[in-house]
C-alpha cells in the first residue's frame, strides 16, 4: 500500500493552523511566533515530512539554500570556518552547498556554474591561488546574488569581506623573533596573487626595518603553495653561506614541512633555528616541537562572513558594498621559537 504523503495541508489541520502560518514557520519567518514555529517543526519532524523546495522556491523566489567554495581542505583552516558559517546559517534557516576547488581556477569556474544551477540565494568565497579573472564571480553581481569574500579575496569588486589584520600578525611574530634575539630571519612567502601572501609580507619586511634590520633579497621566497616545494626552498636556504636563524612561513603547513626539513639535516628548532607559522592549524600543537603561530579566529570568520551574506539576502543592510570586517590576531608561542 502507498503511503500517504505528509503535506503542509495535513499539519495545518492537526494544529488548527492556517496553510501560510504553517509555510512561513517551516521556511523560518519572522512573523511566526516561536512556539508555533517550534510545534510545527516538531509535528512535522514527528510526521516525517519532506518539504518541497522546488514548490517553495517557486513561491517565495528564494531556496533558502547558501554556496560556499573553498580553494583546498589540506588544512584544518576552511573546515573551521565552514563551520562557522554553517552554524550562523542554520539557525538562519539556510541550507548549504559546498564546493572545493582544490587550488584550481577552472575548477573554481565550474563550482560558480553548481551554485548557480541550485539557484543559491548568495555565496561565500574564498579564491584560488590561481585566480586573477573573476567574471565567473561577477555573474553573482549582475543577477543580484549577494557575495561575500572571506580571507582570499578580490578586491576588483565592491562587495563584503571579511578577513584579519595579516599585515599586523605578520609584524609582530616577525617583531617577536627579532626581540628574541634572531637577525636573519627568512620569509617562505605566498603567491603574489593573494592579498595575504602581499600583506603577510610587508609585514615582515615592516618588522625587519622597524628594528634596523637590513632587507636581504635571498631571504625571501615566494612559493605556489605546493607543499612538495618546501623541501627545496629550506634546504636552500640551509645551504647559503650566512644561513638563516628564524624562517617565517606564509602559513602552518608551509612551517610545520620547514620543521621536518630542518630535523631531517640534524637541526634542531629552536636552537638551531627557530620556525613561526600563521593559522593555528588544529595539528601545530601537536607536532614536535610545537609550533609557535599566528592565530585566526576562524570559526568567527565563517560566522561572520555568513552573518554578512544573510544580512543581505534578507536586505538588512543598507550600505553593504562597502564593508569591510577585520578581525584580529594573537601571536601563540610554542617551543619551535
Amino acid at each position: 500500500m502507498k503511503r500517504h504523503q505528509i503535506t503542509i495541508i495535513d499539519i495545518a489541520k492537526e494544529l488548527n493552523l492556517s496553510k501560510s502560518t504553517v509555510s512561513r514557520a517551516l521556511t523560518g519567518h519572522k512573523s511566526v511566533k516561536p512556539e508555533t514555529r517550534q510545534a510545527v517543526l516538531e509535528l512535522a519532524e514527528k510526521l516525517d515530512y519532506q518539504r518541497n523546495m522546488l514548490a517553495i522556491s517557486l513561491i517565495t523566489k528564494k531556496t533558502n539554500t547558501i554556496g560556499i567554495i573553498v580553494p583546498e581542505f589540506n588544512s584544518s583552516y576552511f573546515p573551521t570556518a565552514i563551520i562557522g558559517a554553517q552554524e550562523v546559517a542554520s539557525k538562519a534557516g539556510y541550507s548549504t552547498v559546498i564546493c572545493q576547488s582544490d587550488e584550481s581556477y577552472e575548477t573554481e569556474v565550474a563550482n560558480t556554474k553548481v551554485m548557480l544551477a541550485n539557484q543559491v540565494d548568495g555565496i561565500l568565497v574564498s579564491i584560488t591561488k590561481e585566480t586573477r579573472n573573476y567574471d565567473h564571480l561577477k555573474i553573482f553581481q549582475r543577477k543580484g546574488i549577494p557575495i561575500v569574500f572571506f580571507n582570499r579575496v578580490c578586491d576588483e569588486m565592491d562587495v563584503p569581506k571579511v578577513i584579519v589584520d595579516d599585515y599586523d600578525g605578520s609584524f609582530r611574530a616577525v617583531s617577536y623573533l627579532i626581540e628574541s634575539g634572531r637577525k636573519r630571519i627568512a620569509h617562505l612567502a605566498g603567491p603574489s596573487s593573494l592579498k595575504i601572501s602581499e600583506k603577510r609580507l610587508n609585514g615582515y619586511k615592516a618588522a625587519l626595518r622597524k628594528h634596523n634590520i637590513p632587507q636581504d633579497e635571498e631571504l625571501m621566497i615566494t612559493y605556489d603553495l605546493n607543499i612538495d616545494k618546501v623541501k627545496i626552498y629550506v634546504n636552500h636556504l640551509l645551504n647559503l653561506d650566512n644561513p638563516p636563524d628564524a624562517i617565517f612561513a606564509v602559513n602552518d603547513p608551509t612551517a610545520i614541512e620547514t620543521i621536518q626539513v630542518i630535523r631531517k639535516r640534524g637541526l634542531r628548532v629552536p636552537e638551531d633555528i627557530a620556525v613561526v607559522g600563521f593559522s593555528n592549524d588544529f595539528v601545530s600543537g601537536l607536532i614536535d616541537p610545537p609550533l609557535t603561530t599566528v592565530s585566526q579566529p576562524v570559526r568567527e570568520i565563517g560566522r561572520t562572513a555568513a552573518q554578512l551574506l544573510i544580512d543581505q539576502i534578507n536586505r538588512e543592510v543598507s550600505d553593504w558594498k562597502s564593508i569591510i570586517r577585520v578581525l584580529k590576531t594573537e601571536l601563540v608561542i610554542r617551543k619551535s621559537s
